[in-house]
């Protein structure tokens, strides 16, 4: 067989928001601990984890991770994309699982200790009957849910290093990737990597080269630009882009910085504050018992946005206005985004049903990885999408979950087209991105 002979493969799954050195590194320490031959990367499309558009579109992020050592890129759908860490995490896991042809999966994480993740993830995917009862009781307390599931962790296990590991955001969707392996009675193999250089959330560009996204994100927004749509605050109004390039030099690999200049303006940076009269638009089309059939919107939640909405002025605003003690900022941006795509609690509870996944819909492979791609497409229990005239064989369900797909990229590249007033690149005429061997 060949993936036994001659090949084997590591998932990662990732956002690239946007490419940075630590990416490089995951790439290229994955490869060497699991002694692969070739890395499948799932990706987040146009919107990401937090529930916030992706800064860049999707194929310019998977165009860097091709250049720099990815051997292919699959989109995950939508609505894992924008789910919350458990929906994501399931998503991605079982796209890799149903390709049959990844060996191991490599995911980054702050604490480097698989033991340790793998031990809190068997108490949080089978929750014990005690375990569920200190959570409940946390919960009634008025905590939001991550800070009554770190709680109940800590006075089930009476180990404060067990419950520390939900203090950090790679750990917690490393949990969750060996949670979903667990649920799935996945073959693939657990590997993790210590996340290198700057904490997740630091704003600032660390000296020894392994910024976060965040940090790279927010120099990003300071291009000054007059159609600049994120205020970051800080003292960089006037820095010019020639200046942010220099700053990024020996934070992003060359590919990257090359890519970043000519796509300046032209496709990126994207906002929340791009979308604001779409989802008030949305908004203004619903009452608190239609909000309640999209994900993650609870009969609370619905009724403070309908409250609220008159005092609504932009997306990021209107965001932070609705948000509690008891619902987290992300959870809020979650909710609005599902609301503004059109993800129902509905159609997602029919996708998991029927298998998750209907398709693997590929953006992208390096050239010379061809034999890859026709291997994936012979051993995969899913159709390997490349073109979307292909979806006439997918069941109801496959199709609908496609089109909600094509919407969200739409509305993505709609933004960026009226923003930058480029040409709009419709997702059903997009091809498949083939890079050239570096």
């Amino acid at each position: 067989i060949y993936k036994e002979i001659l090949m084997k493969i590591v998932g990662l799954i990732t956002e690239y928001n946007p490419f940075h050195n630590g990416h490089l590194y995951h790439i290229k320490e994955a490869k060497r601990i699991t002694k692969a031959d070739a890395a499948i990367v799932v990706m987040s499309g146009d919107y990401v984890q937090r529930g916030v558009p992706a800064i860049m579109p999707k194929r310019l992020r998977a165009e860097m991770a091709l250049k720099c050592g990815a051997s292919a890129v699959f989109e995950l759908p939508v609505c894992y994309a924008t789910g919350s860490a458990e929906y994501f995490a399931l998503g991605a896991v079982s796209l890799l699982e149903s390709l049959d042809a990844v060996d191991c999966i490599c995911f980054g994480s702050e604490c480097n200790d698989l033991d340790a993740l793998s031990h809190v993830a068997d108490i949080l995917g089978r929750e014990p009957r005690d375990y569920r009862t200190l959570l409940k009781n946390n919960l009634k307390k008025g905590s939001s849910f991550p800070a009554a599931r770190q709680s109940a962790v800590l006075e089930y296990t009476e180990n404060p290093a067990y419950a520390s590991l939900l203090n950090d955001p790679n750990n917690i969707l490393g949990i969750e990737y060996l949670k979903a392996m667990k649920k799935l009675n996945s073959s693939m193999v657990p590997f993790t990597i210590r996340r290198k250089g700057s904490h997740y959330h630091d704003q600032s560009l660390d000296s020894g080269n392994f910024s976060s996204a965040s940090a790279i994100r927010s120099l990003l927004a300071y291009s000054g630009s007059a159609i600049r749509t994120e205020q970051m605050g800080g003292s960089f109004e006037n820095t010019s882009f020639s200046s942010i390039l220099g700053e990024l030099e020996e934070q992003v690999p060359f590919s990257c910085l090359e890519l970043l200049k000519d796509y300046h303006r032209v496709a990126y940076p994207v906002y929340q504050n791009d979308f604001s009269l779409l989802l008030k638009y949305k908004l203004l089309n619903k009452t608190p018992d239609t909000l309640t059939r999209y994900m993650d919107v609870s009969e609370e939640l619905a009724n403070r946005i309908c409250d609220k909405l008159n005092n609504f002025f932009n997306y990021k605003q209107f965001a932070e206005l609705i948000k509690t003690r008891e619902v987290t900022q992300t959870r809020v941006n979650r909710a609005l985004l599902h609301i503004m795509l059109g993800t129902k609690k509905n159609d997602v509870e029919e996708y998991i049903e029927n298998g998750r996944h209907f398709y693997a819909r590929l953006i992208g492979y390096r050239k010379d990885k061809g034999k890859l791609i026709s291997h994936l497409a012979k051993k995969s229990s899913l159709p390997v999408l490349m073109r979307l005239s292909e979806q006439d064989s997918l069941p109801p369900v496959g199709k609908r979950m496609l089109r909600n797909d094509l919407l969200a990229s739409n509305l993505y590249m709609s933004v960026v087209t009226d923003k930058y007033k480029t040409a709009f690149q419709n997702e059903y005429k997009q091809g498949i991105l083939k890079t050239a061997d570096r």
